[in-house]
Formats: C-alpha cells, structure tokens, sequence
C-alpha cells in the first residue's frame, strides 16, 4: 500500500481492496478529516488568491503630474553637414588662393614676354628698315623701266627732237606734260603753240599751257590720257639710285642708270639755282626726260650735260616744276 494525499483516500488497484470497486476518478472528500482552511478574505492591499496571480496590488488613487518628457535625443546628421561645409568653404578658400597665384605668376610671365616681344618687335622694325634703304639702293632697273616708259614721249619741234614725259593726276580733261623750255622755246617765240608727240609707232597733239624761261620748264597738255608719272615727295638725297628715260638722238625711248651724285646751286650761268647732278649718261634728245627713284617717283626733269663731259647730268628738281606750275603736283 502506498501513501498518498489525504485528499484523495487509498489508491491502486481493486484486487488489492477486497470488496470494492475499482475507482478511476477523484475520490470524495472524506467527512472524518478537516478539510484546509479558507483563504482569507482579500483587503485591500493582498487580493484574493488567483486574481493577481499572488503579488499585491496597490488600489489606484488620484492621478498625479505627467511625468517629464525625456530629452530628445540630437542626431549627429546636422554636425556632420556642418563639418563638410566648413571643409567645402576653406578647400574652396585655399582653391581660390592658388588661382591667385598661378594668376600673378601668369601675369608676370605674360609681361616678360610682352617686354621681350616688343624689343623683338624694335629688332625687326629696325632690319626692315635697313633692308628697305638698302633695296632702295638696289634699284629693280626692269620693273621701274617698265612702269615708267609708257608716259614718256618724244616730242618733234623744228629744231629736232626731245623727250616730254606725262606727270601729276589725270584728269577727265586729259593729261599735263613736261619737257624743257629750251626744247619748245622756238614755237614759243614765234607764237605757236602746238607740236606733235609718239610714243612708239602713235602720233598725238599736244598744246604749249604755260612756260618758265628762268629755271627752263614748259607745260604741255594733250586731250588724250596717258598713264603719268607721280612726282616725289622729298628732296632726293646724295647716292640715291636713279633712271633717266628718253629718246636720244630721236631714237624710240631708251633707259640709263646711274645715282644722284650731288645737289647743288653753284652750276656756272646758272648761279643760285638748284640743280641735281646724276652720272647715268645723257645725250642729245634727252632733254625734257624723267629723271625717277627706285620708287618709280620722278625726281627731276633731265636738262643738260655739263659742257659736253660724260658723267654729268644737270636735271630741274620737280620740286621746282610744282612750284611753277600750281596743280601740277
């Protein structure tokens, strides 16, 4: 027999209680035995047994102040953006410093070179100009003969022939010509006025305008235009490299050269007047010709031969035919 709860009376099998049945369930409580005491009766800080699971419950009162909010806590996002920007205003800063000085040394750079470009620039100005006074020198005889002969004639007079050459700008009234008064001073004397003039195998007309005896110039014109010769600007100077064109001898137009060899007013007969004397060769017929520069300007009208030596050549500055002459020039 085995002991058990006192509630619950004798346990196991039937054969082992003779006389009695066998019993599945709970036995009865038994009447001879107390029974456990009540649970006491709930007040009010322990409650019943079994409503709150054995743990005492405090009755509610009167709602007391709200409790304070916890403090939020800050996030870190906007301490980080405010570090990136500070990073981004001083990287732009120390950006902007560089600039600044590969700025100024770029400046710097460019005057230096600017400077070395501008003595480079005297340099050159300055070659040029000596390589332009020495192919001054170097008179182009071909290109100037050729841009110089088509305004040059031979004129016919009773006494022989002469060179006369068109000068100044032409007009829609027709072309001004010069030779010397020497060559036309017979018609001028007599009265006439008109003379034949060719170049090449054609034949013109032209009218005696305007004379000047004392410094031996004559003013022609003819209706027709004829490419003219343009007078220079300045005073020739000594060594200056020059053609003189015309028709010796009443030969078709012919060329010399030679250089101005000097400037000079003191020609025998013919005291105070100018003269320039050039050493390209000068023969009969040739008086009233263009004496031109390397720039195809003329610069004086070919005169004479000094007492017949070679070498010599007297011609009438155009500045003094410009003088004579107003509008010619």
């Amino acid at each position: 027999m085995t002991a058990g709860f006192a509630g619950t009376g004798p346990v196991g099998p039937a054969e082992d209680r003779p006389g009695e049945p066998e019993r599945t369930g709970p036995l009865p409580p038994r009447l001879d035995r107390p029974g456990p005491p009540p649970p006491p009766p709930p007040s009010p800080t322990w409650p019943a047994y079994g409503q709150t699971g054995g743990f005492p419950v405090v009755p509610p009162g009167p709602p007391g102040p709200p409790a304070p909010a916890a403090p939020r806590r800050r996030g870190t996002g906007p301490t980080v953006l405010a570090a990136v920007l500070v990073f981004l205003v001083l990287a732009q800063a120390a950006y902007l410093v560089y600039l600044d000085r590969q700025l100024a040394a770029a400046n710097k750079k460019a005057s230096a070179t600017a400077s070395s470009d501008a003595r480079a620039l005297d340099e050159l100005r300055n070659r040029v100009g000596a390589l332009e006074r020495q192919a001054a020198k170097a008179m182009d005889v071909p290109a100037v003969s050729q841009a110089v002969l088509p305004s040059v004639f031979r004129i016919d007079v009773p006494e022989g022939s002469a060179t006369a050459f068109a000068v100044g700008k032409p007009s829609s009234g027709g072309t001004d010509l010069l030779t010397n008064y020497h060559v036309v001073a017979g018609l001028w004397r007599t009265g006439k006025r008109d003379a034949p003039i060719g170049h090449d195998n054609l034949r013109y007309n032209v009218r005696i305008v305007r004379v000047d005896a004392d410094n031996d110039l004559a003013l022609l014109h003819a209706d027709e235009k004829f490419p003219a010769v343009v007078p220079a600007p300045a005073q020739v100077q000594v060594g200056t490299p020059v053609l003189l064109i015309g028709a010796p001898l009443g030969l078709r137009q012919s060329v010399t050269s030679g250089v101005v060899s000097a400037v000079r007013t003191d020609v025998p007969g013919a005291a105070g007047k100018t003269f320039i004397q050039f050493d390209a060769a000068i023969n009969f017929g040739n008086s009233g010709g263009p004496v031109v520069n390397a720039q195809k300007q003329v610069i004086g009208v070919a005169a004479a031969k000094a007492n017949g030596t070679e070498g010599i050549g007297l011609a009438v500055p155009i500045s003094v035919a410009c003088q004579s002459f107003s509008g010619l020039c």
